[in-house]
């Protein structure tokens, strides 16, 4: 019965309120007098932030509340009723919109119902999904923060007309669902006063400025870690066997994979001057890459010399082959980390001199022979004709052996010759592939630097 009798009294009331009602013109009862509008914004969700294109999209509660002139009525008149729930459309409301707004759709505002109570306060809630402009500064991203900034105000009223007041000093974000990739920090409101070149009126708004943080774990497991990994690899490379023929692919494999991810980056980030932090590593990471690709190049000409090239310059041989192989542990063919160089060189010493020692008696021995048989042969052929008296065919058989032999001792000093010679082209060449070895290793450690104090410089300024 009490639900009756109140559901008869509203039916009354609204008939009474709106049977003059006009929702066209602003509801004051001197035109000059200024209408407040408090607005009040609570944000629900980010939808999504479209770095490339710089859009906010986010999920925002309006509420906006005023007084109107002409309804108002005496609650008791009506049985105690103090407020009433109707279409939105039927009530004049204030054109209010979002400034900064960057959709294509103008479509009017959500029409719900309003709170309209007896004293005249009406109180608008409406949900509202808006695409609004955003400056977006990519300089620090993984890492960065943003402000993008939400503008209300009236499109037609000025000051003078409708005045908008903050409910709150800040956006109300009670009720915020957490996102996937942003953290919100603060939601203030800031009430701005403008006078535009058009107009002399004042025209009021209100700037929520939405202060974001970027979670960047997602990045740096997708984008960061795998590009740190891969730098590590390039000044592999230099460790590389040049006889393996895979120091070159390896670089170029290696910029290729970095070339995938700035690719990535550049997807995503807008067409700025503004480059990315995580994009200055990739070009820093390339550019290292690349120089260790065309030093490689210049290393493996220095290895592949051979015997035909220029003998290895003095001074190279004091700073490269009896400095930095010492500092950067390069050994001799045959060395390795395991035998001390002591050893090895005692080793190589005696082995160097037996050999030479069986070279001297293999060598001397048929020379002395064939001397001793020779001079035996003119001793005994002498001899022979002393006491026979024989001359002619032995004469010229002995003068015959000793010009073979001869001939056999100057063809076995030629060939020792071309030995020696082809020992010290070939001990030529070993040195210029110890140069090239040595080289490696140096460059191996400078960039392994290089690439360990990229990434500290990128997490610290990342901090």
């Amino acid at each position: 019965a009490v639900e009756s009798a109140k559901g008869k009294y509203a039916h009354m009331l609204f008939n009474e309120l709106f049977e003059d009602y006009s929702n066209a013109l602003r509801p004051v009862e001197d035109t000059d007098k200024v209408l407040n509008v408090t607005l009040q914004i609570t944000l629900s969700q980010i939808k999504d932030m479209d770095e490339r294109n710089q859009i906010l999209s986010a999920y925002l509660w309006i509420r906006q509340s005023w007084y109107d002139a002409y309804l108002r009525w005496d609650k008791d008149k009506y049985d105690g009723l103090d407020s009433i729930r109707i279409p939105s459309n039927l009530v004049w409301r204030p054109d209010i919109v979002l400034y900064n707004k960057a959709d294509d759709d103008f479509s009017e505002p959500v029409n719900t119902n309003v709170v309209l109570r007896y004293d005249g306060k009406i109180t608008w809630d409406a949900p509202a999904i808006t695409k609004s402009s955003c400056v977006v500064d990519v300089s620090y991203f993984p890492f960065d923060s943003q402000q993008c900034n939400l503008t209300f105000g009236s499109w037609t009223y000025n000051g003078n007309q409708v005045d908008i007041i903050n409910s709150l000093d800040s956006g109300d974000l009670s009720d915020f669902i957490e996102d996937v990739e942003w953290e919100i920090h603060g939601m203030p409101a800031v009430k701005n006063v403008i006078t535009y070149g058009c107009c002399s009126e004042p025209y009021p708004d209100v700037t929520f400025t939405l202060i974001l943080k970027r979670k960047s774990s997602f990045y740096i497991f997708n984008l960061l870690l795998p590009c740190i990994l891969i730098s590590f690899l390039a000044p592999l490379g230099f460790y590389l066997p040049a006889d393996s023929g895979e120091k070159v692919s390896l670089g170029v494999t290696v910029l290729l994979a970095l070339t995938v991810f700035q690719l990535m980056v550049a997807e995503i980030m807008p067409p700025s001057e503004n480059v990315p932090l995580i994009g200055k590593y990739y070009i820093a990471t390339m550019t290292m890459i690349t120089a260790s690709t065309a030093l490689t190049i210049i290393i493996m000409n220095l290895h592949h010399c051979g015997s035909e090239a220029k003998p290895v310059p003095q001074w190279a041989k004091v700073v490269i082959l009896d400095y930095m192989s010492k500092i950067f542990f390069v050994y001799d063919v045959g060395e390795n980390c395991t035998s001390p160089k002591r050893e090895k060189e005692e080793e190589r010493r005696l082995e160097g001199e037996d050999g030479c020692q069986r070279r001297h008696k293999e060598v001397r021995s048929p020379l002395s022979t064939m001397n001793d048989d020779c001079n035996l042969k003119e001793k005994l052929n002498g001899n022979w004709n002393k006491s026979y008296g024989v001359h002619g065919e032995n004469v010229r058989e002995t003068v015959n052996c000793c010009s073979c032999y001869k001939m056999l001792i100057k063809n076995i000093e030629y060939i020792a010759n071309c030995v020696r010679d082809h020992k010290a082209n070939r001990a030529k060449g070993i040195e210029w592939k110890k140069v090239a070895k040595v080289m490696d290793r140096f460059f191996m450690w400078i960039f392994f630097i290089m690439v360990f104090f990229m990434s500290v410089l990128i997490i610290g300024k990342a901090a």
